[in-house]
């Protein structure tokens, strides 16, 4: 499910604001001082300063840049890797070794890079960014290839071309209008389900061609860093490999719902 970034941000930095022992011990000070003194109108203050800090403080760039910006990334990163533990259950133990040899390949190719002294470490940061996110789209399409597949081992392919055939066979032979148009009804529904099911196989084939893809670009990298003279001969091919992938990610969503209407 896609997420509003920005409003996601602004409600974690708005926690931010009010969960931290500053804004307790500002709040605690002023209500304590407020009950010592009776004067209520000092509470009244606090609060509307408070509201003020609430309202304007989760949008302060030099805030997110000094404190938020940091501990937002690594609270959204900890999110992804524990979705992503959850959602690998479903493999198989080989496509688990397989996304964890990726993972592992990921981190020996930013440490030769690191070792490599003629990239510049700016230009590198983005090109290594791209790595994660290119394991990160691996391991889904490995996750929606496992799911595409337990659906395929469902569906009884045999008895499909048996009731094709045996509709085909109602339809021409039907003794009345009304029996040959429930037959056809029939044969039209079974067509769709195999139409829709051819899809379903086809985006499988391509998935697993665009994961072998990605595993041996990643081998080869690891192969070619030590000689690369700019990170920008690392992020072509990353680049290239990131199209290919958001493309058959793009299949996957339409195949979501060819696969929706093949249950039907």
């Amino acid at each position: 499910m896609a997420t509003d970034k920005p409003k996601e941000k602004r409600r974690a930095f708005l926690r931010y604001a009010f969960n931290n022992v500053y804004n307790y011990a500002l709040m605690g000070g002023v209500a304590a001082t407020a009950a010592l003194t009776q004067n209520w109108w000092l509470a009244l203050a606090g609060a509307a300063v408070e509201g003020l800090w609430l309202m304007f403080a989760p949008d302060s760039k030099l805030l997110g840049k000094l404190a938020w910006d940091a501990r937002f990334a690594a609270e959204e990163r900890a999110r992804r890797l524990a979705q992503r533990q959850q959602d690998m259950k479903i493999l198989s133990p080989g496509d688990w070794k397989r996304c964890h040899a990726l993972e592992a390949k990921r981190v020996e190719i930013e440490r030769l890079a690191a070792d490599n002294q003629t990239f510049a470490q700016e230009l590198l940061k983005d090109e290594l960014g791209k790595l994660e996110r290119l394991v990160d789209s691996y391991i889904d399409m490995h996750v929606t290839v496992a799911r595409f597949e337990y659906h395929l081992a469902s569906v009884n392919f045999d008895e499909l071309e048996r009731s094709q055939r045996r509709f085909e066979t109602q339809v021409s032979q039907a003794g009345t209008p009304a029996d040959r148009q429930l037959a056809q009804k029939n044969l039209d529904v079974v067509l769709r389900r195999k139409e829709r099911l051819a899809e379903i196989q086809s985006y499988v084939r391509k998935a697993h061609g665009q994961l072998d893809l990605i595993e041996n670009t990643f081998q080869l990298l690891a192969d070619q860093i030590v000689t690369m003279r700019s990170p920008a001969e690392m992020g072509g091919q990353l680049d290239e490999l990131m199209d290919g992938v958001e493309a058959v990610r793009t299949t996957a969503r339409e195949t979501e719902g060819l696969m929706q209407g093949a249950e039907r």
